[in-house]
């Protein structure tokens, strides 16, 4: 049988749209550049220290964000300055610190003096502000650190200019810590 001119015409246009739908590139394009610019503007000021799984930070009410400084961490018996040891105490103590650490240590002080001023030395150019409060440095170490272990610490660090010191503290939630 013989098609009329309006059947063949409505064939033609069904077989047409049959092909499916394109997907309008353009406009998904112009929503991503909008949504990429708006997270850019609008980024958190949350910042995040170096995650040491082994440390347990002390508790504190902290109102200043942390700074990328210098780093020093002391974990289980070794002190770490920028991610590199420079004093490792063999002992047979495996959990917690080494009560050998609770003395004056001159090593110690040696090591980490040192490596601070190698540290000083790739950038010897201070800004007005370090010059006013010494090179910024932060010390990160677990809560059961003995206290004449940091003192050490600290004493290696002002030495060697960095007097501007942090120690890195888990912030507490106010409402916790007025109660």
């Amino acid at each position: 049988m013989k098609q009329s001119l309006k059947a063949k015409r409505l064939a033609k246009h069904h077989r047409r749209l049959k092909g499916g739908n394109k997907l309008n590139l353009v406009a998904l394009m112009d929503i991503f550049t909008i949504l990429v610019f708006f997270l850019i503007v609008n980024q958190s000021e949350v910042r995040v220290l170096q995650s040491i799984e082994k440390v347990k930070l002390p508790v504190s009410v902290a109102e200043e964000l942390p700074v990328e400084n210098l780093m020093i961490a002391v974990i289980d018996n070794t002190i770490l300055v920028q991610e590199r040891a420079v004093w490792v105490v063999e002992s047979e103590v495996k959990a917690g610190f080494d009560p050998s650490l609770l003395q004056e240590n001159p090593d110690m002080v040696t090591a980490i003096t040192t490596e601070l001023e190698y540290q000083a030395s790739r950038r010897p150019e201070l800004t007005e502000i370090e010059q006013q409060k010494g090179r910024a440095v932060t010390i990160i170490g677990d809560a059961s650190i003995p206290y004449v272990l940091l003192k050490q610490i600290m004493a290696a660090c002002a030495q060697t200019g960095y007097r501007n010191m942090s120690l890195a503290v888990e912030q507490q939630a106010k409402t916790v810590a007025e109660g």
